[in-house]
This record gives structure tokens, sequence and C-alpha cells, in this order.
């Protein structure tokens, strides 16, 4: 099929890399002519293991291009997707600025074309959006009527930055919600070739599934740490509770985040917590669990700054900043606020993180540090310098380079870390002060 994608940033860049392998045409489009540049030049414009290449292959064969032009890619497409950012806003509410300029350019390019077309939301939005918000937007837009001039549908996306390549082709579900059946099916058919169930619900319970299963995963990642620290202060390894806990997968329990760790972050789970809060709010209901799950990650990060402090030395280096290895998003990263606690505290920190360079971001990552100048101050490119100044090395995530530079680190630092990363024994072996 011919497939116009609006938004190159994580997810659409992933999926108009995958999509080629499946044999669909696909054209990117993006307001920001840099990310649009770097598509046609065969670069990805995100960091994320293995997109370079798919997405050089793509532009080498033809496979994928990339336009500004939104009526264009119109016109050559027969199913638009939509994958532009959906950010919160002051009260927690979603931002839709980006998803309703879109809508508005769908439907003056739908303007153009005397064909049928499909427009599917992939971007995260909260139940009624499709059908309240885009819906009349593209209509009005057009001139044109849902269901009798052109179809929409929703479909979630269910991708871990560091991992969205894996996900989008194994993927354990995929989930497509429309207006009608032949509307769903005809979007399905993306994914015809992969695995998982297929799942084509009603649209608001498409766009509710999203949200149910990013505020579930946060909640993990809370709980957990919860009854890691009520085991601490009893003597008990809450990694042994844990293991234990995980051997009962029968009730739709997965291991993924059911480990004691540090805090969660990033650009997805604080910001659909908010919104999610926010609907029920609205609705006039109490849910006392969502309220508890941001407070409870905040005193995470309280302890976790307590717990370096309590370690002698001033100067402590940060081997990575990223919410997670193998991604350059810093936005929303518990390791930006861990940084500016300890800085209040008179500490002197130094980073070293090779996905997060200045020169290399472009996008809302760029703006995020444009607007953190002192971050910026702090980032060093020389993983070997950074560690020989430290008293104390913090390693964050488990990004393989982190854990190699480890190996030279000296008995009299002390290494900390955040989350139950499980360093190689020959490193954890030889540093007298490693602490998890």
């Amino acid at each position: 099929m011919n497939v116009s994608i609006f938004g190159l940033g994580y997810v659409g860049t992933v999926c108009a890399a995958c999509f080629t392998e499946l044999g669909h045409q696909i054209i990117g489009v993006d307001k920001s002519v840099a990310k649009v540049d770097l598509i046609r030049k065969g670069r990805s414009p995100v960091i994320e293991p293995g997109i370079s290449d798919k997405v050089a292959r793509a532009v080498a064969t033809g496979q994928l291009t990339a336009t500004t032009d939104a009526t264009e890619a119109i016109v050559n497409s027969d199913i638009s997707m939509v994958c532009v950012g959906t950010p919160s806003s002051g009260n927690g509410n979603l931002d839709l600025t980006a998803i309703r300029q879109v809508a508005i350019e769908i439907g003056r390019g739908l303007r153009a074309k005397n064909a049928p077309h499909t427009v599917t939301i992939r971007s995260t939005v909260l139940p009624g959006t499709t059908r309240g918000t885009v819906g009349p937007l593209i209509e009005e837009a057009s001139g044109n009527k849902i269901g009798r001039d052109f179809d929409l549908a929703f479909n979630p996306e269910f991708l871990r930055e560091g991992s969205a390549i894996a996900d989008f082709n194994a993927p354990s579900k995929t989930v497509v919600g429309a207006f009608n059946q032949e509307t769903a099916d005809r979007v399905m058919a993306l994914y015809k070739d992969l695995p998982g169930a297929k799942i084509t619900p009603p649209v608001e319970t498409a766009e509710l599934a999203k949200y149910v299963d990013n505020s579930w995963h946060a909640l993990k990642v809370s709980f957990a740490n919860e009854i890691g620290t009520i085991a601490k202060t009893l003597g008990i390894d809450g990694r042994d509770v844990m293991n234990i806990f995980l051997q009962d997968t029968r009730l739709n329990i997965s291991p993924a985040y059911l480990r004691p760790g540090f805090a969660f972050g990033g650009s997805c789970l604080p910001k659909d917590v908010k919104a999610l809060k926010h609907l029920a709010h609205s609705r006039g209901l109490s849910t006392p669990v969502l309220e508890s799950i941001l407070p409870s990650n905040d005193m995470i990060m309280s302890r976790g700054a307590d717990w370096i402090l309590s370690h002698e030395g001033r100067r402590i280096a940060f081997l990575g900043i990223s919410f997670k290895a193998g991604t350059d998003d810093v936005r929303d990263s518990p390791f930006v606020e861990l940084v500016k606690g300890l800085r209040g505290e008179q500490r002197e920190i130094r980073i070293y993180d090779p996905n997060v360079q200045l020169s290399q971001l472009i996008g809302a990552n760029r703006d995020f540090l444009m607007r953190n100048p002192d971050l910026v101050g702090l980032l060093h490119d020389d993983v070997a310098e950074t560690i020989e100044w430290a008293d104390i090395i913090v390693l964050t995530t488990a990004d393989p380079r982190f854990v190699a530079a480890l190996k030279a680190s000296r008995p009299d630092q002390t290494v900390l870390e955040l989350s139950d990363i499980g360093l190689p024994a020959e490193v954890s072996a030889r540093v007298s002060g490693f602490h998890w």
C-alpha cells in the first residue's frame, strides 16, 4: 500500500522504515525541513538501535521519500498515518496543537483528491479525540464526510524507545479502532505479515487501551520500588521478594518493569498518567491509585538523591542522562531531575552520554537542552576523563558502553547503580565501593 506518515519523530520514523520492509511505499511528512532533508539523504532523524540502516536502505530503494507538502503526500497515498506528538499541557491535559494542525492539513489535502482515502491516528490521544476533534476538523477543512468521502481509524502504537524495531516486528497485539469493520480491516492489512493478536474494537476503546497500557507500566515501576523500599528496611533483598512475586504469571502479570530500581521517566509515561488523571477528574471521579503514582515516583527520586549524598565525595559522574539506554531522549528524564537536586546540594557534576550531544540533536530534544543550558555545560565527551575525575560514579542505565567503561574505575571510587542492571562480576567484584 501507499502510506503517508505525518510526523517523523520516534514513532513516525520507526513505522516508516519498518513498513517499507513489509512491502509498503512510504511518504514521510514533517514541517521540519531538517528532518525531511535527513530522510531524503538516507539518514534517520532519531537515534534508535538499527534504525539508521533501515532508513538508508528504504531511501536507496525508493520505498521511502519525504516531503513538507501535506497535499502532495495525500494525493500520492491511500492511507495517512498521524504520528505527531501530544505533550502535556499545564494542567495535565493533552496539548493537541500538532494533531489539530495535521488534521486541518489532511483535510485541505483531501480537497485535491477524488479517490477514497483512509486516515488513521497513531498519536496517543484520550478517548473521544478521534471522533470529537480529529474527525470534525478534517471534515471542515475538506468539505467531506467520514464514511462517505473518507474513512477514519485509530491505531495505537506500543513501541518502546530503545527496542522500537523489535516491538514493531514482533507485536503482542495490533489494535485498530474504526467506525466500521471495513475500515478496520483496511488498516489492519498493513500488519498482515506480523505476528500477535489482531484486535478491532470501537475507536474509543482503542484510544483508552493505550492509556491503560502506559498507566499500568508506570504503576509497575512505582509498585516494585515501594516493595523494594519496604524490604530494605527489614533487611530483606527486594529483588528476592519480587522474583517470588513474578512466578505467578497467570493473572496478566508481566515480568517487564517489575524489578526494584530507580524512578521512571521519558516522554510517554509521565504525560499519559497526567492525562488519564485529568480525564478522571473531568468526569468527577476519584482515582487514588493513579494519583499516588507520580508522588511515589518523586519519593523514589528523593531517596536516590539522599542515597547518593550519603556517600563521601563531592565530584559525581553520571554515566547516562537520557531516560533509558539506547535513546537520546532527555525529556522528563528522572536523571535530569536528580542532577538538578544534587547541584542544589553543592555537588560538582559531570555527565557522559554519547547519545546526548547538542550538535546532533534536532526537534524536541534539542529544544529541551537549549532551555537548559546549565545541563549542556555538564556534558563531557570523554568517558575516561569523566570517570577519572569523579569520587562517585552513578550508573543510570544498562548501556554496554557504560558498563565497559567502568572497568577503568579505581578501588577508591564509589560506583552506585541506580537500577538492577546486573554488572558483570569482573566489574562489580573489583570496585570496592560498588553498591546497588
